[in-house]
């Protein structure tokens, strides 16, 4: 696996593998946990909300930046972050990792490429943040194995 810097020519695979990856949180598990008034309009969208945000996630200017990781030539996952300068803070975006090379330390090794740059950026602490639903169990289960601390919190959701 090689770990590279995003270039524009990514954007599709990009926003394929986010929709992919994501998809079956908000159709198999958010849409029936909050039901069709509430999902519609929190995520009724979510495919060209990701469509957008993922177009705006590389930008070195604003200190967001994207990082790819690739398997003989194919995308297999990749990680977007933000670093505040000001706050010595970074944050983790989005980690995505394509269903056949999760396992496969993908995901790790991404927040690991992450955490090296933000902090060759000057950030002293990162954030990451994840559901507490049973389709982001891997992703909380990957957080606490790099070192970071879940603090509880609740949302809720209600039609009205």
């Amino acid at each position: 696996m090689r770990i590279r810097s995003f270039v524009q020519h990514d954007l599709a695979r990009l926003t394929e593998l986010t929709i992919e990856t994501f998809g079956p949180f908000y159709e198999d598990s958010f849409r029936p946990l909050v039901g069709e008034v509430v999902f519609a309009n929190q995520h009724g969208n979510w495919r060209d909300d990701y469509r957008k945000q993922v177009a705006e996630l590389h930008d070195p200017g604003q200190h967001r930046y994207v990082a790819v990781a690739e398997t003989t030539g194919t995308i297999t996952g990749y990680v977007a972050w933000t670093v505040d300068p000001a706050r010595r803070n970074g944050s983790i975006t989005i980690l995505a990792v394509s269903a056949e090379h999760r396992r496969h330390h993908t995901g790790t090794a991404l927040c690991e490429h992450a955490f090296g740059e933000m902090r060759s950026l000057g950030a002293e602490v990162v954030e990451i943040g994840t559901g507490g639903d049973p389709f982001h169990a891997p992703a909380r289960a990957l957080y606490e194995r790099l070192g970071c601390t879940l603090l509880p919190i609740a949302v809720y959701y209600r039609q009205l």
